[in-house]
């Protein structure tokens, strides 16, 4: 059956992989914000930039894999599977990045937007390389 030329099928697929990617969207949330130091939501509320840049930077960082394994999955299990994958690089990329620069949650308490630019650029290039990557 169509409606307006589109079956019911792919309707069906689109709502199946939209609810699946928004549930995988707030795991991240919550595991991104237990995992690291600082109070995003608070910080932003409060309209600490760095914070905003930060967390944007790795929420955008952990949608783009998600958005390519969706274009290219075959099942609603690999996008499952991969955005489970794309959470544990995001984390990976936080711990990463703390390398160089120690103290980067207290700077970005502090409102220091280069930290907030460095957390947020980091997770946007692992988002991209980890998104290629699942790319077959």
């Amino acid at each position: 059956m169509e409606i307006i030329g589109i079956s019911l099928d792919a309707i069906q697929s689109f709502l199946a992989y939209l609810v699946t990617a928004t549930a995988l969207t707030l795991i991240y949330v919550f595991v991104y914000i237990w995992v690291t130091p600082h109070p995003e939501f608070k910080l932003i509320r409060e309209n600490n930039l760095a914070a905003s840049v930060a967390f944007g930077g790795s929420l955008v960082g952990f949608s783009l894999p998600l958005a390519s394994v969706i274009a290219h999955s075959v099942a609603l299990t690999d996008c499952v599977i991969w955005g489970l994958i794309a959470i544990l690089v995001q984390v990976f990329i936080f711990f990463l990045v703390r390398l160089p620069i120690p103290g980067i949650s207290e700077r970005i308490e502090k409102g220091e937007t280069s930290s907030g630019l460095w957390l947020g650029a980091a997770s946007l290039t692992g988002g991209l390389l980890n998104a290629a990557c699942m790319s077959p």
